[in-house]
């Protein structure tokens, strides 16, 4: 089969797609025959770690979604031609998060991803993809969506009447504008692009506001909420955005924590957090449960994600370096067939 291996280049992470043995699935494993994947921003960080040495060989690509291909012994719960999307963790099912589920991400520095013609999983690791999304769509979801999911929902628990703040157009703002509208709750967007943020009113979002005209966003949020703030926040920009969204979030809010994009730095002043009796709630991804309930979700909902482009196989690079350039608006998806 083909596959994507991650290399050390020059001290430049690379990747180079070659032919290895198809696997064969053990005793509780099902074989998947991958026919989509789609790009995080976490895969970047990952292909940049390859440059620093000692992930040479690594499968790349947490989110995968393709048809069961074979199943092997002791494996009940899946059947040949299942349409299935894996999870991004392999040994986190459900119930509470334990730190030693990292080392079973997808595609991170011990367990290999999705980016191959056949993956084998655990036949627990998988959910069954909603039956009114394409291939190509369910490949978003595993890390993106369940993580907006996790954070906003389920431990954030949104809802009807709140107002959710996202920062940026990438693929886990607009899956957390989606739940946003499809919940009842009014959604402020962050971009540097109005052409983006127009976008962004089509699917839900009601206050627009372009940070490079408006460098001081938490007081227009503040301002547009009449200096309420902002009740659930998507914190996905890092160092360079975090002490904003301290002074943005309401009382008794919640800042769900999901992103890097600023790189990595010593958090604000959190003090306002404490007069303000308002969360963190840290998020990474989420469980197999969690897959399964947002799946219900879009189901009940007819949500469908946002693909901004498809690349071929032969184009993994090419879709890595898209996703790079911060020009997207939702999803980048790697077709495989």
């Amino acid at each position: 089969m083909r596959a994507y291996h991650l290399i050390n280049q020059s001290g430049t992470g690379a990747m180079a797609m070659t032919e290895i043995d198809t696997p064969e699935p053990g005793p509780g494993e099902v074989r998947v025959r991958i026919e989509a994947a789609s790009v995080n921003y976490r895969d970047l960080l990952v292909l940049a770690r390859a440059g620093q040495g000692g992930l040479d060989g690594r499968i790349p690509l947490s989110d995968g979604a393709g048809v069961v291909d074979k199943i092997g012994p002791n494996a009940p719960r899946w059947r040949v031609g299942d349409r299935v999307a894996a999870s991004f963790f392999r040994a986190w099912i459900s119930g509470p998060f334990r730190s030693a589920y990292m080392r079973s991400a997808l595609g991170g520095s011990t367990t290999d991803g999705v980016l191959a013609d056949y993956v084998v999983l655990p036949e627990a690791a998988l959910a069954r993809m909603p039956e009114h999304l394409s291939t190509d769509e369910a490949a978003t979801l595993p890390c993106a969506a369940v993580t907006a999911w996790h954070g906003l929902v389920t431990r954030g628990g949104m809802k009807a009447g709140d107002t959710l703040l996202v920062q940026g157009t990438g693929g886990v703002a607009l899956f957390g504008l989606q739940f946003a509208a499809a919940l009842g709750a009014r959604a402020i967007v962050l971009s540097s692009s109005n052409e983006k943020l127009e976008k962004a009113r089509a699917l839900g979002a009601s206050i627009l506001i372009n940070y490079r005209e408006t460098p001081e966003w938490d007081t227009a949020v503040m301002d547009a909420t009449n200096g309420v703030g902002a009740s659930h926040i998507l914190e996905l920009g890092g160092p360079a955005t975090y002490d904003r969204s301290v002074r943005a979030v309401a009382s008794s809010g919640k800042i769900v924590q999901i992103g890097v994009l600023s790189g990595f730095a010593p958090t604000p002043n959190l003090a306002r957090l404490q007069t303000e009796n308002a969360d963190i709630i840290g998020v990474t991804v989420g469980s197999v449960e969690h897959f399964q309930a947002m799946n219900t979700f879009l189901t009940i909902h007819a949500l469908r994600p946002i693909i901004d482009r498809i690349f071929a196989f032969d184009e993994a690079q090419a879709a890595l370096d898209f996703v790079r350039s911060g020009t997207h608006f939702g999803k980048i998806v790697i077709r495989l067939g």
